[in-house]
């Protein structure tokens, strides 16, 4: 996607907010992709992606494989005019709507610069390298976080992928060692500088979630229903010590459901997550090219119909 489609798309999202009067907008990274041919980019990582057919970037090539490749590497330097997504946002909706920004967190960083399996592997035979890994990852993040708490940000997500539908990609103790170390302190500097921070992660997190929960999330996001991640288990668990965000789903309900489907999930869900506050409804994932259009205007619609404002 070309500077000038990312541009355009931000301008649609903006028209959307305010036509159906959506209470936040999240905002993300500009990644200075480069076409490697007519199915590839590089991003400033140096990470390689193959273009699915709706556009969307799938790593396939990942610049460190190696503890010698990373002794050569030398990583990108964030950059204020990185965030001009956000910045757009603000300018657009600064005291109107709150502006959240996607961080990738040091497992996605991690595994897109060595690779998914490479990194699985050496967690076990050379924990060194994949601290050495966390270590870049963690220093970018805690620069750009400077720069977005100076740009004015209101929630920082750290959108960090660790889990399938059966449970997380590795134990609670190499989470705790080699990811949770690492984002603890991106979470940590953001309290102190002001904001709020949103936990993400697709699938089902229930070994990790008393971790998350005393790391300091303020929300967890998007509680996949497929994943066993029931929103009123969740919330029963969690009580009030974590915003909760989701969990309307956009594997089966928005792409193949009715608008009155939807209807009704939003009605269950706020009966199920809403009680004492701290729940913000949205998809159980994105609104990905497979949603229908009408069934995402229902669910915003029927948030607003259905849900409490004060």
């Amino acid at each position: 996607m070309g500077e000038q489609d990312k541009m355009l798309l931000m301008e649609t999202l903006f028209m959307i907010h305010e036509a159906y009067d959506i209470d936040g907008i999240t905002t993300f990274e500009v990644n200075h992709e480069t076409f490697v041919d007519d199915t590839h980019v590089k991003d400033g990582f140096g990470v390689i992606y193959e273009l699915s057919e709706y556009g969307i970037p799938v790593p396939v090539g990942h610049p460190v494989n190696t503890p010698e490749d990373l002794i050569a590497f030398k990583p990108p330097i964030p950059k204020p005019e990185d965030l001009g997504f956000l910045q757009l946002a603000i300018n657009q909706f600064q005291g109107r709507k709150a502006t959240f920004w996607l961080m990738r967190g040091t497992f996605v960083r991690s595994w897109r610069l060595i690779g998914m399996t490479n990194l699985l592997m050496r967690m076990m035979t050379d924990p060194d390298f994949v601290h050495a890994v966390a270590e870049i990852t963690l220093e970018y993040n805690l620069v750009q976080l400077d720069y977005l708490v100076a740009a004015g940000l209101d929630v920082l997500v750290i959108e960090d992928d660790i889990a399938m539908t059966q449970g997380p990609l590795i134990s609670p103790e190499q989470f705790d060692t080699f990811v949770n170390y690492y984002n603890r302190q991106l979470v940590e500097k953001a309290h102190e500088l002001g904001l709020k921070v949103v936990r993400h992660s697709d699938g089902n997190l229930w070994p990790l979630l008393d971790t998350l929960l005393d790391t300091g999330y303020d929300g967890l996001n998007p509680l996949e229903p497929q994943a066993g991640m029931d929103l009123k288990k969740v919330k029963d668990y969690c009580g009030d010590k974590i915003c909760l965000l989701g969990n309307i789903d956009c594997v089966d309900l928005l792409p193949f459901g009715t608008t009155e489907e939807v209807e009704q999930a939003v009605i269950q869900a706020i009966a199920d997550g809403s009680e004492g506050g701290g729940m913000i409804l949205c998809s159980s994932n994105s609104l990905h090219p497979g949603v229908r259009p009408e069934n995402c205007i229902s669910m915003f619609q029927a948030t607003r119909k259905h849900g409490q404002y004060n």
